[in-house]
């Protein structure tokens, strides 16, 4: 793909949708970390069905401490994997306090030091809570970079690395939240809505759906 399609596409994704934003509930960067890490393998809604209880009891890593593992699992107990999650946010709370002073850090390398914070989720919070113009690859940006030709790769940090190379500076911010979205609603992976997709001409997908959905 050129850089005069690339730019095309961002530029009508960015007309749809000027000011995109995560659809995680959260108030701080502490929230959107405890958003983020309860999203592994579940819905942003569903997530925000548990948080916003959690958060009204807890919501800063003192608060979620003093819970501790079996309270903090009431709140969460709707979402798949919470017994693990809930020991990695107590030990991520626990670190917080013990080395950032309460503050969620914002490099990669102390995020990533977190129990329960992989590459994916230190990119979410590094983008969307400090800014940074970087990309969280997750299945639906894998699936929408691969089929529009943005990004081709067989693993994500490939993926990644093609999108952060690639995607035009004026973009990259809010590129992560552009991809997502599109992926979660118009380029869904089993019934893609080509024919209403406002990039569809752009894209370099070749097995696009013709029926209207």
């Amino acid at each position: 793909m050129n850089e005069a399609k690339r730019r095309a596409i961002f530029a009508r994704l960015r007309a749809a949708n000027p000011a995109p934003r995560a659809e995680l509930n959260y108030q701080s960067p502490f929230e959107l970390l405890v958003a983020v890490i309860l999203s592994a393998q579940a819905t942003d809604k569903s997530v925000n069905k548990a948080t916003a209880g959690l958060f009204r009891a807890a919501n800063t890593p003192a608060g979620i401490l003093a819970l501790g593992v079996a309270e903090l699992s009431t709140y969460i107990k709707s979402i798949g994997l919470y017994n693990s999650k809930a020991n990695n946010i107590i030990a991520t709370c626990r670190l917080l306090l013990e080395r950032h002073g309460g503050a969620v850090p914002a490099s990669r390398e102390e995020l990533e030091a977190l129990p329960g914070v992989g590459r994916k989720t230190a990119n979410v919070i590094l983008n969307t809570a400090f800014g940074e113009a970087t990309i969280a690859v997750d299945t639906h940006i894998f699936r929408v970079a691969n089929r529009t030709g943005l990004g081709i790769g067989k693993t994500v940090r490939v993926v990644e690395d093609k999108l952060l190379k690639f995607v035009p500076a004026e973009f990259l911010h809010d590129a992560h939240h552009w991809l997502i979205l599109h992926g979660r609603y118009v380029c869904m992976a089993r019934n893609p809505a080509c024919p209403t997709c406002n990039i569809a001409d752009l894209c370099e997908y070749r097995h696009k759906t013709h029926a209207r959905v």
